[in-house]
């Protein structure tokens, strides 16, 4: 499956790396193929700088460790989702045929969109790890 995992699910896990998210993102990196928009990566490296930046070395190499396909997020004017910032994001994955984004934000989770399939990493782990 092509997996998009939301920035938020990657701060998670940078953040407490024997986490829900850490797990489902080690989990997703070795059955599927990860994809990450080139905005997730610079809001994480914003939000690293802003509320952790002694992490910013570890981010470098957590980067670099973690094998994905960087697409890059296309804005729209069409408005998929509820906050504008994310829109390109979503367009990114419907373009590439993103099958699932597991992310926490209520933005995506909230969205009438059947493809792709946005699901919190809980739910991740229920329904494709057990």
């Amino acid at each position: 499956m092509k997996i998009l995992v939301d920035t938020n699910v990657l701060f998670s896990a940078i953040l407490f790396p024997n986490s829900v998210p850490s797990h489902v993102l080690k989990d997703v990196s070795k059955r599927h193929t990860l994809f990450l928009t080139d905005q997730n990566i610079s809001e994480l490296k914003r939000i690293v700088s802003e509320k952790i930046p002694e992490k910013l070395p570890y981010l470098e190499a957590f980067l670099a460790e973690l094998s994905y396909i960087l697409i890059h997020a296309m804005p729209t004017n069409e408005a998929l989702l509820r906050d504008t910032t994310d829109i390109p994001i979503i367009n990114a994955a419907i373009i590439e045929g993103i099958d699932i984004i597991i992310t926490g934000d209520k933005d995506f989770l909230d969205a009438d969109i059947a493809q792709p399939k946005c699901i919190r990493p809980s739910n991740y782990i229920q329904d494709y790890m057990s």
